[in-house]
């Protein structure tokens, strides 16, 4: 069997038991979600985004939500906590969990075997290649506290 196919099964699996078990825990949650010890989880801006896009649009933002980083669980969370009917939400969590499980599987695989071809031939630059992904990303995880902590700190210096 094919390496790309066989990882795009395996993905599939997991993303069908992790967004579906995200999804039974939402619906476990359910109107009680707001009051218990999520509530400050529920109520950050990621989560009323999602909440929002899910109440006007349903089954195709979770399809869509899959492509996305950070806004799959919250939208699979709220779908299941708002108890959007499983004829509406299954579909879209097969389509959009295939796309997931395809796009890691072929984009994923080609990455790594480009870093792994990288470390085998050429190690120096395998290692400033990942040392540079890895700042990068821990700027923009800089940027964003750093953003949040300022508009905090200017609502704070709004209220009387």
């Amino acid at each position: 069997m094919d390496k790309v196919a066989l990882t795009a099964g395996a993905l599939y699996a997991i993303v069908l038991l992790r967004a579906g078990g995200t999804f039974a825990v939402g619906w476990l949650a359910g109107a009680g979600a707001r009051r218990s010890r999520f509530a400050g989880r529920i109520s950050s801006a990621k989560f009323r985004r999602a909440e929002e896009a899910i109440q006007r649009w349903g089954a195709p933002v979770v399809a869509v939500s899959f492509l996305t980083v950070g806004f799959q669980t919250a939208a699979n969370f709220l779908a299941g906590s708002m108890r959007m009917p499983l004829p509406r939400y299954l579909p879209a969590l097969f389509v959009g969990g295939a796309a997931w499980a395809l796009v890691y599987a072929t984009a994923g695989l080609g990455a790594l075997e480009v870093l792994g071809g990288l470390f085998a031939e050429r190690t120096a630059l395998g290692v400033s290649v990942t040392a540079v992904l890895l700042l990068a990303v821990c700027g923009v995880v800089w940027c964003r506290r750093r953003r949040a902590g300022s508009s905090t700190d200017d609502t704070v210096a709004d209220e009387p």
